[in-house]
């Protein structure tokens, strides 16, 4: 082994200069990896959000945010499926005729306002002045509902009450039926809410 002069101010600034050089590289690489994410801007003027719904049971609801506002992805069961014609009667636009180039997409303008008659895809926001509904899936008599109640949603704030098809029922605050945002199916459990236009 030779004893080769080490000239350590040289090595020290070798050292330093790799360092940076890695700080560096590190600092340019991390903007360039953000941009194959969505960004805040892109999410907030509406971009598509893909959901998986494997694991979505029937009676279970999940939550996700689109454009700022939650949507809401509800599977119900059959039983909640056979009350929903059973309440039109009570309901102030039960076939979605108010606003639907705004509020229903065509697809989902039947009974269920849904393209698959189980799953109801829909913003949680009441129709009267934005507040965000509750859940009240159980049937039955309970406070703030009427005791034939059957399941669905209640707003608070005013007392604004919605059908599992998201309909708004008559003589309450609300104007209108929930909406149901564009969407569409990538396949069988996988949902693009944002869009429903097909490639």
């Amino acid at each position: 082994m030779s004893d080769i002069p080490v000239d350590r101010s040289k090595r020290t600034w070798l050292i330093a200069s790799g360092c940076a050089g890695a700080v560096g590289g590190v600092a340019t690489a991390v903007p360039f990896v953000s941009t194959f994410q969505p960004s805040e801007r892109a999410k907030a003027a509406g971009a598509a959000v893909e959901v998986d719904i494997s694991a979505l049971k029937p009676g279970e609801k999940v939550t996700v945010e689109w454009r700022g506002k939650p949507v809401w992805i509800i599977k119900r069961t059959p039983e909640q499926l056979a009350e929903l014609p059973k309440l039109d009667s009570q309901l102030a636009d039960p076939k979605s005729l108010r606003k639907p180039s705004e509020l229903t997409p065509e697809y989902a303008r039947n009974e269920g306002r849904s393209i698959k008659p189980d799953v109801l895809v829909v913003v949680g926001i009441c129709t009267h002045l934005g507040c965000s509904p509750v859940d009240k899936f159980t049937p039955g008599p309970q406070p703030s509902l009427p005791d034939n109640w059957e399941g669905g949603f209640l707003c608070p704030c005013h007392g604004s009450t919605f059908d599992l098809a998201g309909r708004v029922f008559a003589n309450k605050p609300a104007p209108d039926n929930l909406e149901v945002p564009p969407h569409q199916y990538l396949t069988d459990t996988r949902l693009l809410i944002g869009d429903d236009k097909k490639a």
